[in-house]
């Protein structure tokens, strides 16, 4: 599968094996990083706001699927 640039809507996890599982719903993009915050799937699949958890900026160029970047999941739904 090809990985598309980041956009809002897409659900992104943490390649990093200190943040195993932590899964990402992009709220917004701007010129050079993504909003993003933490969020949990609902058994229907359904992206829902960890309690606690703030909104964070990545930068784009972190998109990829490296050991410190993020792998594409899919669209939230």
């Amino acid at each position: 599968m090809t990985t598309p640039a980041p956009a809002a809507g897409q659900l992104w996890q943490d390649n990093d094996p200190r943040s195993e599982g932590r899964l990402l719903l992009i709220e917004s993009i701007g010129e050079t990083h993504a909003t993003v915050r933490q969020v949990a799937l609902t058994p229907a699949g359904e992206p829902v706001p960890l309690p606690g958890v703030r909104q964070s900026r990545i930068r784009l160029d972190r998109f990829r699927p490296t050991s410190t970047g993020y792998r594409y999941t899919g669209q939230a739904r």
